[in-house]
């Protein structure tokens, strides 16, 4: 009994120095690691949200097919792809001392299927333009997936729990001002223009650049400790039958639910854009101004949101984030045709999802164990990821057939149960980690 009280002393003795070993490393490297995760995120944040704001890619698919459908098709193809990969990333990770390789490797593929969205644009036509846009989205869609959970756990390991906030509303306050300016010029100059034959392709080929010079950076400045703790490698299929035991976490397992629920909420975010086309009247002109009221206002808003964040915990912003986003929908629904009111929206909009993509990301990182957070990061982008896929399939074809009017009272509804379940369910897990 005594030489095993002395064993597990001995182990907790170790567990405690490792760990002690890695917060000294964390703070000799934090100005350099700092700086790195900040040139990447402001390079590579400028160029994805070319991509992923609610505006360009769906009007981009508008513009091929004609269908709002298609646009719900395309969009849940990318995130179907990003539903495949995250469990399988977060398992190929856990194991390893160091996990900047396979970030780099992971995050490479996600931009060539940007580049090829560029070369699909210029080179095809028809039919075969829309199936290789369309399978370029689960190309993207799932490397999207493994990129985040392995970008996430990188920066779980380089940058302390408090000032993670700081890094991630400075780094999206200037990735987000310059994306926003960019994407007035894409719609604006590009697109409307034309450049090069095909302004999307333009957009797509400043997108890949920029990421690209992001992540080359990141591999160039970064130093990376030694993982003060791991799991043992398991098999995918061991390792995915382990994942419910995470759920015995209460706190994050509302937390999962109200994550999921928002993202239903979310699944109507390729609807906007064609919404405000339907009464303003679609123009390159009309996707930049959009583009440039949701990025500028994501933009402003991570200047408040992280250090609030760092400050009072991420449940704060979550909530706050969800309830904005609440009053982009009212704006839109209640909109009349009022540009003023649909500019207005998108702001909210803008404002809500900023908030709620950096709480959630932050949020996650703080349930539980250190050698966890690949799998609670791969579960909760899985329920995510499955969430999205079929809300924008499901959203095309409603709107298709009922119009947008229905669609939002349901998104509404789905951020009202998002929050009920915050208030109520879920505690700032950041306090529980202190009263640990």
């Amino acid at each position: 009994m005594e030489a095993a009280q002395v064993s597990e002393d001995a182990g907790r003795a170790a567990r405690d120095d490792a760990f002690a070993r890695h917060d000294r490393f964390v703070e000799d490297n934090l100005k350099r690691n700092f700086a790195a995760n900040f040139v990447h995120g402001v390079l590579g944040m400028t160029g994805f949200r070319l991509i992923y704001a609610p505006t360009i890619i769906p009007a981009y698919l508008h513009a091929i097919t004609g269908s709002t459908a298609a646009v719900g098709l395309g969009t849940a193809l990318l995130q179907l792809g990003s539903t495949i990969s995250p469990i399988a990333s977060g398992q190929r990770i856990e194991h390893r001392t160091h996990i900047l390789p396979y970030a780099i490797r992971v995050g490479s593929l996600m931009r060539v299927a940007i580049l090829g969205l560029a070369l699909a644009g210029w080179l095809l036509t028809g039919r075969w333009l829309i199936g290789v846009t369309l399978a370029l989205f689960l190309f993207l869609g799932f490397f999207s997936g493994a990129q985040r959970v392995a970008f996430q756990m990188l920066m779980a390991k380089l940058i302390p729990i408090k000032r993670r906030g700081r890094l991630q509303g400075y780094r999206n306050f200037a990735g987000g001002a310059i994306a926003a300016v960019l994407a007035w010029v894409a719609g604006n100059w590009f697109i409307a223009g034309h450049w090069l034959g095909n302004g999307y392709s333009t957009t797509f080929l400043f997108a890949f650049v920029l990421t690209s010079m992001g992540l080359l950076a990141l591999q160039l400045m970064v130093r990376e400790p030694t993982a003060p703790a791991s799991r043992p490698q398991r098999s995918f299929a061991q390792r995915l039958r382990e994942t419910p035991e995470l759920l015995a976490n209460r706190d994050f397992a509302w937390f999962l639910l109200a994550q999921g629920l928002a993202a239903c909420a979310r699944a109507a975010s390729p609807f906007w854009t064609i919404y405000a086309g339907n009464r303003l009247g679609l123009s390159g002109a009309l996707i930049g101004g959009l583009s440039l009221a949701f990025l500028g206002a994501d933009t402003a808003s991570n200047l408040v949101w992280g250090p609030l964040g760092d400050r009072f915990g991420f449940r704060l912003v979550y909530l706050l984030s969800l309830a904005a986003s609440v009053l982009g929908v009212l704006f839109l629904l209640l909109s009349g045709g009022s540009a003023v009111a649909i500019y207005a929206g998108f702001v909210m909009l803008g404002l809500g999802g900023s908030g709620w993509s950096l709480a959630a990301s932050t949020m996650v990182l703080e349930f539980g164990n250190h050698e966890d957070v690949p799998m609670r990061l791969a579960l909760v982008t899985t329920a995510e990821g499955a969430i999205s896929a079929a809300g924008p399939l499901v959203a095309g074809v409603a709107v298709a057939l009922l119009g947008f009017i229905p669609l939002f009272v349901a998104v509404l509804a789905t951020l009202g149960v998002s929050l009920a379940v915050i208030v109520l369910k879920v505690r700032e897990p950041r306090g529980l980690v202190v009263a640990a």
